[in-house]
């Protein structure tokens, strides 16, 4: 299994522009869009954009994410999708005035965790790798140093949908564009380096 580019993909909740234009997916955001589900907040949003594309279980996805984020919330990068309440998105959240890397991983409940290994996130990559009921997300500034955001579980499916993701909670206007998407064989990298 190996795919590159965007082509096959479908939306879930399609903004109203976007476009493809070779091996690059533009959109902008609609007003006050999100994923979350219950936890804190008590509430449930599911109104955010994902270009999602299918993938057997035991895949490695890659994608590079370029975007000016601006207002509280603006967030883009990576989900995982397996129904409306086990899903995984991934990549920049602007909060509290600053931009983290965030990860949300969602079953029946959401969770979100951020962390800043560097700040350069205009212009990044997140890579994730999905196997046996667990996902590992890292991100990189040049795709060649690899900062790992997350070990995770997640509900085991023999498939699963994923692509671009972007939401904009407090507004309507964050342009992304997407490029550099893979889906491939899960990396066989070891998660730690040996000492």
């Amino acid at each position: 299994m190996h795919k590159a580019g965007f082509s096959g993909g479908v939306w879930l909740n399609e903004p109203s522009r976007w476009s493809i234009d070779g091996d690059r997916l533009m959109l902008t955001t609609e007003n006050e869009t999100d994923f979350w589900r219950e936890t804190y907040y008590g509430f449930v949003h599911d109104n955010g954009h994902a270009y999602l594309l299918p993938a057997d279980d035991g895949f490695t996805a890659l994608l590079r994410i370029r975007a000016d984020y601006t207002a509280n919330f603006d967030q883009a990068g990576l989900m995982l999708y397996l129904d409306d309440s086990h899903w995984l998105k991934c990549g920049v959240e602007l909060t509290d005035g600053d931009r983290f890397l965030s990860v949300v991983v969602t079953n029946g409940r959401s969770d979100w965790s951020v962390c800043q290994p560097f700040r350069e996130l205009d212009d990044f990559r997140l890579r994730m790798t999905v196997k046996d009921g667990s996902v590992l997300v890292h991100a990189s500034r040049d795709g060649h140093t690899w900062s790992m955001l997350r070990v995770a579980s997640f509900a085991s499916s023999a498939r699963y949908q994923v692509g671009p993701m972007a939401c904009s909670p407090s507004r309507a206007g964050l342009e992304v564009a997407f490029s550099d998407f893979s889906i491939g064989p899960a990396s066989t990298e070891p998660l730690h380096a040996e000492m």
